[in-house]
């Protein structure tokens, strides 16, 4: 059974999976065209940050980040390379979902990478509802990210 908890991101366990999401999309990205946020920036008053665990084991992190007082934008999503496949990412999502209607925001948003390594990132969103949307909040066209949308009112 995996467990989804509101962390505040210092076990060691979190840090070190941001730090690998972080090298990841350093390695797949131009650096000025990473928008990933670090602790510091999960730490912030208007991001509430998550982790999923099964027996103790970390499988995942997600962050919502409100952009207004109805709308919000998914930040950090990540699984472990070798937790990948666990269903960990998809309670996540359903997580941040179902906490993004209680707050009654009309919409989520999100940002990723078009590295075909995002892919499969963009096939769990297409799965919950997501479609490409343009660029949002302060968010420009680069040629790098894909931009996604879900309406929930």
């Amino acid at each position: 059974m995996i467990q989804i908890e509101q962390d505040d991101i210092s076990r060691p366990q979190v840090l070190a999976l941001l730090e690998e999401h972080l090298r990841s999309m350093y390695e797949l990205s131009p650096p000025e065209k990473v928008f990933a946020f670090d602790a510091s920036k999960l730490n912030a008053p208007d991001v509430t940050f998550w982790t999923a665990w099964q027996d103790g084991v970390l499988l995942g992190c997600a962050a919502l980040k409100e952009l207004s007082s109805t709308e919000g934008e998914i930040k950090s999503m990540r699984t472990p390379s070798a937790r990948r496949r666990t269903g960990a990412g998809k309670a996540l999502l359903n997580h941040i979902i179902d906490e993004a209607r209680t707050r009654a925001y009309q919409a989520l948003y999100l940002e990723t990478g078009c590295h075909r390594a995002f892919l499969p990132a963009q096939s769990l969103y297409r799965s919950a509802g997501f479609a490409i949307c343009g660029p949002f909040g302060g968010y420009r066209e680069n040629g790098n990210s894909v931009f996604m949308s879900l309406k929930l009112a």
